[in-house]
This record gives structure tokens, sequence and C-alpha cells, in this order.
């Protein structure tokens, strides 16, 4: 087994790329999405007005890269390279406050979120 240490501050969430070449990091003082390579190396540096204390990040199995702005109240869908938003989730469905966590299912075409606050989940189908 191999384990490298990479030192970053205020790591909030991270999540790994299906080809486990990226790795992506949440900075919820700095509002950012950090995208890493595997030596730790900075590939990608996303900032946006709508994400505001960003929380978990949550990479589907085609390499679609989701991101709660806690804050911002916003889902937002950021390239695979982690450098452009693609869209704000929370813009097309039902609005939902403070997204803490966020997971998209194949199985059930369907993504979860999980909210701080009210410790509920809100569970939606995509058509």
């Amino acid at each position: 087994m191999y384990i490298r240490i990479i030192l970053c501050i205020a790591v909030c969430c991270c999540a790994v790329c299906p080809t486990g070449d990226k790795v992506y990091i949440t900075n919820w003082d700095q509002h950012k999405l950090l995208s890493l390579a595997t030596d730790g190396s900075v590939l990608a540096c996303f900032t946006d007005p709508e994400l505001q204390y960003p929380g978990c990040v949550h990479v589907t199995p085609t390499g679609q890269v989701l991101v709660c702005g806690w804050e911002s109240h916003a889902i937002i869908q950021v390239d695979n390279e982690g450098r452009q938003k693609l869209a704000n989730l929370n813009k097309w469905v039902v609005r939902i406050s403070h997204p803490w966590s966020v997971y998209y299912s194949r199985i059930t075409s369907s993504i979860i979120v999980g909210k701080y606050k009210w410790k509920t989940l809100v569970y939606f189908e995509l058509r």
C-alpha cells in the first residue's frame, strides 16, 4: 500500500475522480474548489460567487463534479477539469437551502442532498 500525505490548509471535503488521477477538495474559508494531481500539485482552482462556504464535493461515475455551496444555497456542477461552472442545479430544481452533502446515484438516476441545519435529505430524480 502506498500513502502520500499532501499538506493542504482548510480542507473541508474531498473526492477522487473515477480514473484516479485527480482529487477535488473544498476549501471552506476561501470559498474554493481545488483540483489536485495525485502528487499534490494544483491543477485548477475554481471560485464563483455562487460557491460560498463549499461543503461536500462528489464525483459521479462519469466524472461530473458536484459541489455544495452552503451559504450560497447552491449545488454547482463543475467541469471535470475543475475550471468552470456548467450549471447551478439549485436553479432548476426545488430550492434547497444550506446544502451540505450531495450524491448522485446512477442506479436510480437521482441526486440526494443532505441539509445541515434541518438534518434532512432531499431526493430528486433526474429525467
